[in-house]
């Protein structure tokens, strides 16, 4: 497995999906970004069996395969590089070798097959919000989600769409913040 990539492309995208990664994760795979190449198509996922994120990028590949990457190390080491392309080796003893104008890097590697499966539903739908709205929404309520670790269905902002409204609530089990717009409606499809 060889592709090569952005080094500010990728770290980009993964500072994105680090947001996931936690500090004290239940299982040692979790540490860790699963890259799923397929040919010029890198899908590169982080989880914490609660919350997935995925991202798909654009490389130079013709090969296929998939390994799960220790996300601190490589954020890390990708913090280092100016902008150039990166050529990523997959080699036989569990190491990746990162080449770069700079020098080579090798970093272990996990197996793919450990990290857990995202879910897929059968029939999900969608619903399309503007962005201006959505932003709105969760500024004007996640001052009122809570922290704690003890109560984490209280450390987010619940949405609830309709076709006559949308409605955004957030609490700590002191605030109480309800947000509505009833001139504007989500637009739902069934893929």
């Amino acid at each position: 497995m060889k592709f090569i990539v952005s080094s500010t492309y990728l770290l980009k995208q993964l500072q994105v999906l680090g947001g996931v990664i936690n500090n004290s994760n239940t299982l040692p795979i979790l540490d860790n970004f699963l890259f799923e190449l397929d040919h010029s198509k890198l899908t590169v996922s982080a989880s914490d069996l609660e919350t997935t994120m995925a991202s798909t990028l654009e490389v130079e590949s013709d090969s296929q395969g998939s390994v799960a990457i220790p996300a601190k190390l490589l954020l890390e080491t990708l913090k280092t590089f100016p902008e150039q392309p990166l050529t990523f080796v997959i080699e036989d003893n569990n190491t990746i070798e990162i080449s770069s104008n700079h020098g080579k890097y090798a970093l272990a590697y996990a197996s793919a097959d450990e990290f857990p499966k995202a879910i897929s539903l059968d029939s999900p739908s969608t619903t399309v919000i503007g962005a201006d709205i959505l932003a709105t929404a969760i500024s004007k309520t996640i001052f009122a989600a809570g922290n704690d670790d003890l109560r984490p269905v209280m450390s987010g902002v619940f949405f609830q769409f309709s076709t006559e409204s949308l409605t955004f609530v957030a609490t700590d089990a002191h605030k109480l913040v309800k947000y509505s717009r009833t001139d504007v409606t989500a637009n739902e499809t069934a893929e």
